[in-house]
């Protein structure tokens, strides 16, 4: 099956003074997906955004918003996030002990949901919520800060995902984050993954410029 790819700018490497600009300018792009990391300071040592935020940016933007929770017990923020104007929600297998549940109440949220792992976990974890889920995201660097180096040794998990995905006859996209460029999008690309988030190589410079350049590296 061909699948659609997308590019989804981090919003964790924008101007927070600015977001609504720069959501606009992500728009610009012509990307449709923007990333928004929301982490408490407990499951990964950094804290960003939380569900206030992502309703304010929701008044400045038609963007799917695919929403990252690095929080410990990720189901409690699930109402809010909904009305938020979250369109995903997506949850590590390792912030909860019931992940199951947790995919299944995002999902009767009306929300599309999500499932993550780290790199330090291993792909078997996924298997009993792979029925449930409509993205899978495989962590390429450890999480919690932007502009850290992608891990190639993920491609192995990658190629796993997207092979589980085939025998059980599935439809979820696969999503990379961490490390990803010009460079890295095609082997994360080659490795089965079709949503690839970008933060510190966007924001860097001329942000249509560089998501170009992703373009030009996923049709290479």
């Amino acid at each position: 099956m061909k699948r659609v790819n997308h590019i989804a700018p981090s919003i964790l490497a924008a101007d927070y003074a600015n977001l609504a600009t720069e959501l606009k300018r992500i728009e610009e792009t012509g990307v449709d997906y923007v990333h928004i990391d929301l982490m408490d300071g407990q499951f990964v040592p950094n804290i960003s955004f939380g569900t206030d935020l992502v309703a304010s940016m929701r008044k400045h933007s038609q963007l799917f918003f695919d929403c990252h929770l690095m929080v410990v017990q990720p189901e409690r923020y699930i109402d809010a996030l909904a009305q938020a104007g979250a369109d995903m929600m997506t949850i590590h297998t390792e912030s909860t002990v019931h992940i199951h549940g947790a995919l299944q109440k995002i999902k009767a949220s009306g929300m599309k949901a999500g499932v993550v792992i780290n790199p330090g976990t291993p792909v078997s974890v996924l298997e009993p919520v792979l029925e449930l889920v409509d993205q899978v995201l495989i962590m390429t660097v450890n999480p919690g800060f932007g502009g850290q180096a992608f891990i190639p040794e993920m491609m192995k998990k990658v190629e796993a995902v997207a092979a589980m995905r085939e025998a059980s006859g599935l439809d979820f996209d696969i999503e990379v984050d961490g490390g990803i460029d010009d460079t890295t999008i095609g082997l994360a690309k080659s490795a089965g993954a079709n949503v690839f988030v970008a933060g510190s190589y966007l924001f860097k410079g001329d942000l249509l410029a560089q998501v170009n350049t992703l373009r030009e590296a996923l049709n290479d």
